[in-house]
This record gives C-alpha cells, structure tokens and sequence, in this order.
C-alpha cells in the first residue's frame, strides 16, 4: 500500500494483450502521485496542505477494473491524438479529407472512439520520481493519418510540482493537441463541490462556442462578462449567470486565450486555491490555451476511491492545450506536426499552502 491507501494489486491485470500496472512518485517532502499506465492516468496525486496534512487534489478510482468501466472514462487521462473537439469530426490535410467518429453530439471528441486516454502505454520508472510513457499510435488509428510516436514524462520534484512534458514525432503529416484531463478538487477528492474555490486566470480572452461547444472563431474579451477571471473570483460566484454561453455549457467548459509575451513561452496560465485546506494550485504551460471545465456533467453515480462519489461540480479541470478545432480554424495557432519535426509541449502543476 502507498499513502493514497491504493493496493496496487488491483490494477494489475491485461488490457490489449499488454500489462498494466500502478506507478507511484515520491519526492523528499511526502507529497506522492500514482499513475497508471492504462490511458496514462493520474490516479492520485497527495500533497500537503496548511497544517502539513497530506490531501489528495484528484478524483479517481480504486482499481482497473473500475477505470476499464467508468462512468467518466477520462479522469487523470492524457487526451489524444487531439484532445478537445472537432467539428463534425472532418478536417482537410495536404489537399486529402478525413473523416474521423463522432462521439460527441455531431462533433469528435478527445481522440475518438478509442483515444489515447483507452490504450496502454509503455511504462518505464526512471526513478522515484520521474515516469517515462511512451506509445505508437499507427497510422488510421481513430482516422488519423501517419505513426505517431509519442512520449510522456511526469516528473515529482522536490519543490511539490508535478511536471508533465509530452513529445511526438510523426512519418506523415497529421495533426496533435495534447492534455492531461486530471479531476482536481483541492478541498481533497470527495469534496462535493469546488464551488468555494478561488480562481485567477491569466487570460483576458476566451473562445465563445456553438450550443455544442465548438468555438466561432475569434476570441471575445473576457471583461464585463462571468468568464473574467483576470482577477479572483470564487468559481461559484458566477456560475449560473443568465449568460448564453453558460448556458450552453452548464456552466464552464470553456477554452481560455492565455496572455503570453512570447509563442511557446511557459508561463503562469491558473491560479486555484481552497479555503478549506489553503492548497494553492498555479499551473504553467508552453500551450497558447487552457479549457476549464467544472465537472458539469459528471453522473456521479460510481463510487470512486476511499467510498467517495463525484457529482457533478464536484471538481475542476484545466486541459492546457491548443484552441478546439484549431485544424479547422486558420487564425487559431496550429496544430499540424509534419516528419522532422518534435512536438514538445510543457504543463507543471506546481503546489504550496497559504
């Protein structure tokens, strides 16, 4: 057993022919996060909180098992080939359309029928603290043209921040978005609500969508509207605002325009803390975007770790990544990776207490 209280015997097993199994990261200081290598999930991620207690800040489930029939298959998951959405699952490459599933509403969504957060990745722990993942997604996986090679570190260091670096390389031209879709309560999973959290996002634009959540195009100024996180507000606060664009989502699921200096600069994009445990959560990412999403439409019907369940506002996401549908959107920065080139994209969750 780990500090989580986790039995890693109850994610071994066979998925796909391949092995999968529990990995746990420790650093000096007592915080530890359990991936597993089944859609390189995020199963739970402890650090500590004002009086020095260990808190875990993501909801998740107990076993294989339960992850192989879950009510939300993309709890700690990394999301791809592209994360977010495509419109009506069709885009245009090199002169050639594809046609990809759709799985949600008329759009495809994270991936496909079978993304990334549903395969088993090569695992290999470098050390304590640091886990190397790797996969090839074949050429035609889920619609999507050329192997794609990609590789994922999450690394625990001694500062309490949980780095994840994502890599791909690729034989033909294809398209790649790229996120960790991690649950997080800070209040500690099962926790019914983040309603009481407060959150700074540095991003003064935001994507309006359609009723089913794919963007217009430009980005509208997040001033004078419930979306203006520019300075704290509670997450709550506004959440149920007479707003079209709240309506549309129930809520927040929404991707942010980060303010950035500088193309590919890693820099303070959230800030989210909880009263309750004084868990400050500051994320940093080279991505141009990140979409927030409060857990609107969780069923919470299943029961999660330590006896818990998750309804729905019962945690936040932040996917750093690149804006949805960017394939089909020309202003919005590209998502197109072509042979000889390296993807390479950075996020750090980085936690203290207040």
């Amino acid at each position: 057993m780990n500090k989580s209280g986790l039995n890693p015997a109850d994610f071994e097993g066979t998925v796909d022919g391949k092995e999968v199994k529990l990995y746990v990261l420790t650093n000096k200081n007592g915080a530890e996060a359990t991936i597993i290598n089944y859609g390189a999930k995020i199963v739970s991620l402890l650090v500590p909180d004002r009086d020095g207690k260990l808190v875990d800040v993501v909801l998740g489930h107990k076993s294989l098992n339960d992850y192989l029939n879950s009510e939300e298959p993309t709890y700690g998951a990394v999301c791809g080939r592209v994360a977010n959405r495509i419109a009506k699952g069709k885009f245009t490459l090199e002169g050639k359309e594809y046609q990809l599933a759709i799985n949600n509403g008329p759009n495809s969504l994270h991936g496909g029928i079978k993304g990334f957060q549903a395969v088993v990745w090569d695992a290999k722990q470098e050390d304590e603290n640091k886990l190397v993942l790797t996969y090839l997604s074949k050429d035609g996986e889920e619609g999507y043209p050329g192997n794609l090679k990609v590789r994922i570190i999450y690394h625990l260091n001694k500062y309490n921040q949980l780095k994840v670096k994502y890599e791909a390389e690729t034989d033909q031209t294809t398209i790649v978005n790229l996120t960790n879709h991690s649950y997080f309560n800070l209040s500690g999973e099962g926790d019914p609500s983040v309603l009481d959290h407060r959150l700074t996002m540095y991003a003064g634009h935001y994507l309006p969508t359609d009723s089913t959540a794919i963007p217009y195009g430009q980005p509208d100024k997040v001033a004078g509207t419930p979306f203006d996180f520019t300075t704290e507000h509670t997450i709550g606060e506004r959440i149920d605002a007479e707003h079209q664009q709240i309506t549309f989502g129930k809520g927040y699921d929404h991707c942010y325009v980060l303010d950035k200096f500088e193309k590919d600069e890693q820099s303070l994009a959230v800030k989210c803390i909880s009263p309750k445990t004084g868990i400050i959560m500051e994320i940093y990412t080279s991505e141009p975007g990140v979409q927030i999403y409060t857990a609107n439409w969780l069923p919470g019907k299943q029961e999660g770790k330590n006896g818990h369940y998750y309804p729905e506002r019962s945690a936040v996401c932040f996917e750093t990544q690149h804006f949805p549908d960017s394939i089909n959107q020309p202003s919005y920065p590209s998502i197109v990776l072509k042979p000889g080139e390296l993807f390479v994209s950075y996020t750090d969750f980085c936690f203290s207490a207040e």
